[in-house]
């Protein structure tokens, strides 16, 4: 007997349901074969991340993990929120005591410390929506809300995406010396200038409150901050993002182009609202003949190169071995101190005055969270290249189909496994790796010569639940 889509809702809800609603996705996951899962609110117990499909083997500790944290976490500056939150993250699985990557998922938590619930819960903000924020969208969708602090809609949040792209920046550097910076290039019509891509650092970026490397365009960025925080108001801008080192393969040339994964990567940060690979919209006041990055034989190395980088780094979906640019614009803040028309939650008309802590400019904190996400993206596009293309030098014919599921099955393992397990070859001296298993294994050098009768008696004490 067969059962419509349609008849198995019939069964699944009641007749007196005179309507419904089907969600699908809760989009609190990102990544393909390097996932992260993020949970917790901005005014809940804590926030954090469960990162699964890390390699094994990776020498990580929390002391690296807070590094990036630092340069996310509020109360940094005059122009960034007053919250007060040292986001001191407790790393609670996934590593041994030696602080090295078990393969397992690594679970992070940041505890929350000086939320104020009352800047939210003791006035209009109770009812009214903040224009421009989640806060209607997200009672249209849920029919609850998180009124304190935003929920989920806080940047709070990233603070698990980050602490897993600090993650992501050490897999990088030990794969290939691929290092990911990001940059305030301008606030509202305020550009930076006399920045090299090529060679700017992070102590550049950090070295003012802006995080812009070009001293002299930070002055006039802090200046048309300030001003525009002074009033009660909020400002938006550029920021910009590089990844050096990346080689050249990474992507598919249809739905999962590495410059779209990244687009859902950084466009899923709070606040933003745009998105350029490369010379993105000024490309289009160019010619062809302009805009094409030519190729040239590099005479140093005998590589293919391109001239000019106009396509930041991908062509055709697939990075091209050169820099990877691009650029994500975020608006001005939504809560402000200034009166606002509005309505509540009933459908009242009222005005609104933003009240309790938040950033007059998101773009300084928002360069640690672009560098998770585009960090985060890379680390899952390699997994997913080595675990497809570089399985094999060249593919193997087709295998018969009577043994196809198994086969499938099989190969698909191989290939999570060749994906998360073996991106680093265990360099561990042959003694303390473990014995080869299997019918197909070898162990180097023969059997291990046998330790008295029996191989020696070994005692274990066991403590599990």
């Amino acid at each position: 007997m067969k059962l419509s889509f349609t008849g198995l809702l019939a069964v699944a809800i009641p007749a007196s349901s005179s309507a419904f609603s089907l969600t699908m996705g809760t989009g609190n996951s990102f990544g393909r074969v390097f996932r992260i899962s993020t949970w917790g609110e901005s005014h809940g117990g804590g926030v954090g991340v469960t990162l699964d499909g890390c390699p094994p083997r990776i020498p990580i500790t929390r002391e690296e993990i807070q590094i990036d944290l630092d340069r996310r976490r509020p109360g940094q500056s005059r122009i960034t929120t007053p919250r007060n939150e040292a986001d001191s993250v407790e790393i609670l699985s996934g590593l041994n005591p030696e602080n090295v990557s078990l393969g397992t998922p690594m679970g992070m938590l940041v505890r929350n410390k000086d939320q104020r619930s009352t800047d939210y819960l003791d006035n209009d903000m109770n009812v009214a929506y903040r224009p421009s924020h989640a806060d209607a969208t997200y009672d249209a969708k849920y029919g609850v809300r998180a009124i304190a602090g935003g929920g989920r809609s806080s940047a709070r949040e990233t603070i698990g995406r980050v602490a897993a792209g600090a993650v992501a920046r050490k897999i990088l550097k030990m794969y290939n010396g691929i290092e990911v910076l990001a940059y305030v290039s301008k606030v509202q019509d305020i550009s930076c200038e006399n920045v090299n891509d090529d060679t700017f650092t992070m102590e550049e970026v950090d070295a003012n409150i802006v995080r812009c490397p070009d001293p002299a365009s930070a002055e006039k960025m802090l200046e048309r901050i300030d001003e525009i925080r002074k009033a009660g108001n909020s400002i938006g801008g550029v920021v910009t993002c590089v990844a050096r080192n990346v080689p050249a393969g990474l992507g598919a040339p249809v739905f999962d182009k590495l410059e779209a994964d990244l687009a859902k990567a950084c466009m899923s940060i709070p606040a933003a609202k745009g998105f350029e690979s490369g010379d993105g919209f000024e490309g289009t006041l160019l010619s062809g003949k302009d805009h094409n990055d030519e190729f040239y034989i590099d005479p140093e190395t005998g590589a293919t190169r391109t001239v000019t980088n106009r396509s930041g780094g991908i062509q055709g979906g697939i990075s091209n071995g050169e820099n990877i640019v691009i650029h994500v614009a975020f608006k001005p803040t939504s809560t402000i101190a200034q009166l606002q028309k509005t309505v509540t939650r009933d459908g009242t008309e009222v005005e609104l005055r933003g009240k309790g802590r938040h950033d007059p400019c998101v773009l300084p904190r928002a360069i640690p969270m672009v560098e998770a996400m585009v960090a985060l993206t890379l680390v899952d596009a390699i997994m997913c290249q080595k675990a497809q293309c570089e399985l094999f030098p060249n593919l193997p014919r087709a295998i018969p189909m009577v043994e196809a599921m198994v086969a499938l099955t099989l190969v698909d393992a191989i290939m999570c496994q060749k994906a998360q397990c073996e991106l680093f070859p265990n360099e561990a001296p042959l003694e303390q790796q473990p014995n080869p298993m299997g019918t197909t294994a070898h162990r180097v050098g023969g059997p291990r010569e046998a330790v008295g009768a029996g191989g020696g008696k070994v005692d274990l004490k066991i403590d599990e639940e």
